[in-house]
């Protein structure tokens, strides 16, 4: 029998320490293309960042991220019993052997909002993000471990969208966001990460799989189109310019309402993230 426990622990330190193969790809892919010097050190950088995290167990950024999990079950899949608990016993593990940054505050709902009472030193007491599962054809448990930076959160925004029937106008939406919010982020180049939905619940629910589950190899017609245009902006790597402000975009559709209105969730991904890793059961 699997032990969830001691794989969702690893999972949460291979999502902190080791990015995924296609995004390292892409990096090596940027610097055959790059001409301007100052954004190709900052991709070496990035590059050597990656190898000594990956090769040392230490965390890709100093800010090592709020564990968020997506489960997705497939129809007629039965769960373990302990399933939920033996998650959240995995996470309390992986923070703490990882380990993460202290960053769970004390105290009452109104304290922790304050942050009054100082932070817990133990880096074990950072919950994860409510659970959130879905259900997938197909059979199996598969499990999604992200970890969510703050620069990130900071430039995210979810909000209504009047799409006027035309696809465009949810595009250069998108695209005017994150042309005013990458700058102040910084930590480019970057990954934006896009749900839309009915609802900001669902919008929101649709970014999260768009992290854990976009890949840089294979990208929609939109979100080719979005990467395009944002590379244009010229920002490059860390803001100093060059034609690679994103490595690409990952975008999750869900279902839509007869509406004038498209709930928008967008998340401009950090030059380290997303931070994932997945179990299957």
């Amino acid at each position: 029998m699997m032990d969830i426990e001691k794989h969702v622990a690893n999972a949460l330190i291979q999502a902190s320490t080791t990015p995924p193969k296609n995004i390292l790809d892409k990096y090596k892919e940027l610097l055959k293309t790059e001409t301007n010097e100052n954004s190709k050190w900052v991709i070496e950088l990035l590059l050597e960042n990656a190898k000594i995290a990956k090769n040392t167990k230490k965390p890709l950024c100093d800010d090592t991220g709020i564990p968020h999990v997506l489960i997705e079950i497939g129809e007629n899949s039965e769960i373990p019993p302990t399933l939920f608990q033996d998650i959240h016993l995995g996470i309390k593990k992986g923070l703490k052997e990882l380990p993460a940054r202290p960053m769970a505050v004390k105290g009452n709902s109104i304290e922790r909002i304050c942050q009054k009472k100082g932070l817990y030193d133990n880096p074990s007491e950072l919950k994860s993000a409510p659970i959130f599962v879905d259900t997938v054809t197909g059979k199996g448990v598969r499990i999604h471990i992200l970890m969510l930076g703050g620069g990130p959160e900071i430039r995210a925004k979810t909000y209504r969208v009047f799409h006027k029937r035309d696809y465009q106008n949810i595009h250069d939406e998108i695209v005017n966001h994150l042309k005013e919010e990458i700058p102040s982020l910084g930590c480019t180049p970057c990954i934006p990460s896009i749900g839309i939905g009915r609802t900001h619940y669902e919008a929101n629910t649709l970014l999260i799989k768009a992290m854990a589950k976009g890949s840089l190899t294979n990208q929609s017609n939109l979100e080719n189109k979005i990467t395009v245009a944002l590379n244009k902006t010229n920002f490059g790597p860390l803001n100093m310019g060059g034609k690679n402000t994103v490595l690409g975009t990952f975008i999750e559709i869900g279902h839509q309402r007869a509406s004038g209105v498209r709930i928008v969730a967008i998340r401009p991904c950090c030059c380290v993230e997303p931070r994932r890793a997945s179990i299957t059961l």
